[in-house]
């Protein structure tokens, strides 16, 4: 089953990735951002020496002048790439980005080329995860999962991908898991994921090939182990089996996706607080937010965008957060054992 595309909008929502070895990425980033700023192509990418990843949206014009630019040069001519569609741009801002791995995972060691699992298509995947002797594991951060998953799949319940190696360690074995396979988003996380799984001595493992997005526009409703939405990192924030925008909203004060039960608890506060992180707000912050929603409303009054706090800040106060809350919880063990 592959989408439509005649009956969607204009905008293009385009996912990709390409492990490639790129020694000189750092002279990419300029000649990248020109690109897609004179295409008005909007959202990031990530370059490091092992590769690129991005998700970007724009017209139908704009998203091929990109990926042909990309595409240019010849280590990245191989790109992998998943589509979706949006009312409107999902992202407001252009931005190309300098990192140590293209994704997370604290092994920039793990070379997915030479050693990652064994790709699984779509409508080969339901027959591989209904064998009883599969371990089905989704790499995924527990949030993400909890919007949707596939039927009777591990939850590794990490917060991060740079968690899962020592999940892994702790609650896999190579003599008693003897067939593991495992999905992520598009395809990515997978990669490095069963890449490392193989380094630790995995035989069987096997990954989902373009991941759960793949999956949801190739394989029709009525034949999908899949249940839920699927969370995706832009604004969209989920989107349902037919790659349409889903009913979650995103809480502005810690980005985390928020459900219609969420915003009926007392803890909800709309760009405020949510049930995630109204015990971590200060009063500073939580009047900063207010008067950031004030002036969102403001705006939309006004038939204007407004594009908000800067993500960068809003991601270095939600990992300060994180920091605060495992800080607070290493004192209370302490206190526990003392």
């Amino acid at each position: 089953m592959s989408v439509d595309r005649s009956s969607q909008s204009e905008i293009v929502v385009s996912a990709f990735y390409r492990f490639a070895a790129l020694p000189d990425f750092r002279s990419l980033r300029e000649p990248l951002l020109n690109t897609l700023l004179r295409h008005d192509v909007r959202g990031t990418v990530l370059l490091a020496a092992e590769g690129i990843n991005g998700t970007v949206a724009g017209s139908r014009a704009g998203i091929n002048a990109a990926l042909d630019w990309i595409r240019a040069d010849s280590r990245l001519r191989e790109l992998r790439t998943r589509e979706s569609f949006s009312a409107q741009n999902p992202f407001y801002r252009t931005r190309v980005k300098l990192k140590r791995e293209i994704v997370t995972m604290g092994a920039p060691d793990i070379d997915p080329r030479h050693m990652a699992g064994a790709y699984v298509t779509p409508d080969r995947w339901n027959e591989l995860i209904d064998d009883p002797e599969v371990l089905v594991l989704d790499t995924r951060n527990r949030y993400e999962v909890n919007i949707g998953s596939f039927e009777n799949a591990v939850n590794p319940e990490t917060d991060s991908f740079r968690e899962f190696p020592e999940y892994a360690r702790k609650n896999l074995d190579p003599d008693k898991h003897r067939k593991v396979a495992m999905f992520c988003t598009g395809g990515i996380r997978c990669e490095k994921s069963t890449a490392w799984l193989k380094q630790q001595g995995f035989d069987e493992v096997y990954h989902l090939q373009g991941g759960i997005l793949n999956y949801l526009e190739n394989v029709p409703p009525e034949d999908s182990r899949w249940r839920g939405e699927c969370f995706v990192f832009d604004n969209r924030v989920t989107v349902n089996h037919r790659l349409e925008q889903g009913s979650y909203d995103q809480c502005h004060a810690c980005r985390m996706p928020v459900s219609d039960e969420d915003k009926q608890s007392p803890h909800f506060e709309k760009g405020v607080s949510c049930p995630h992180c109204h015990d971590r707000q200060t009063r500073e912050r939580a009047s900063r937010f207010a008067e950031r929603q004030r002036q969102v409303d403001l705006a939309r009054e006004r038939g204007e965008q407004h594009i908000g706090q800067d993500m960068d800040e809003l991601m270095r106060e939600r990992r300060q957060a994180k920091i605060r809350h495992k800080e607070e919880q290493r004192e209370s063990e302490r206190g526990d054992r003392d």
